[in-house]
């Protein structure tokens, strides 16, 4: 096999893939618009749309109190046990 031979199927090879995913990418969306319509239809979209703002708010609220506040540092949590043990001995 020469290198050309090797290039060309490596070529035919990305070209196949990229078809495939972009029909992959078509029918996902074909489903995810034919879902989405079917929401719509709904006689209690309101309601739906709702309890996805709250589940959203909810998750959006864990998110934030899991990533923004930081831990306490351990030398501090190891510098309270030490004085809670102090006192305690104190007494």
């Amino acid at each position: 096999m020469t290198r050309e031979t090797v290039r060309r199927g490596l070529d035919e090879q990305a070209v196949l893939l990229a078809a495939g995913l972009a029909d992959l990418a078509v029918s996902t969306l074909g489903t995810a618009v034919g879902t989405v319509r079917g929401l719509l239809r709904r006689s209690d979209a309101g309601a739906l749309a709702a309890e996805a703002e709250h589940d959203l708010t909810a998750r959006g609220r864990l998110v934030l109190d899991r990533f923004a506040t930081a831990p306490p540092a351990h030398l501090e949590i190891l510098a309270r046990h030490t004085l809670a043990r102090r006192t305690a001995d104190d007494d």
